[in-house]
């Protein structure tokens, strides 16, 4: 493999491997052997499901606006903010007005995301 093949860019909507998680909830998902980022872009006032997942799961708010819902708290997020979340804790994101795009990196690396397909996966 050459190392051009290991190089992405954020803003190349044909980038990454596709997913459509929820109605207006879209994914772009690079996956390595211990880690995976996910680029997720959400319509205007759009939500993902509340799910969970065993993996550990980083996430970044790129550009507009978010409630975070984790556990049983809903934590307002703007563009810079980043969080963790632990295996196994409930969470989802809710879009502002403008929609948001979220950077999410799991460890390891979530087996359902590394094929095209649609919905969160574990719940």
């Amino acid at each position: 493999m050459s190392q051009k093949d290991e190089f992405h860019n954020i803003d190349d909507p044909s980038d990454g491997l596709f997913r459509e998680l929820a109605s207006g909830v879209t994914t772009r998902i690079f996956s390595g052997e211990q880690a995976m980022l996910s680029v997720v872009t959400l319509a205007p006032h759009a939500q993902g499901t509340l799910h969970h997942h065993p993996e550990e799961q980083w996430g970044v708010l790129l550009d507009g606006s978010a409630i975070r819902v984790q556990g049983d708290e809903e934590i307002p997020v703007k563009k810079g903010d980043f969080w963790r979340t632990p295996g196994h804790v409930p969470h989802t994101m809710r879009a502002g007005p403008d929609g948001a795009r979220v950077l999410d990196i799991f460890s390891p690396p979530r087996p359902e995301y590394r094929k095209p397909g649609s919905g969160f996966g574990t719940t």
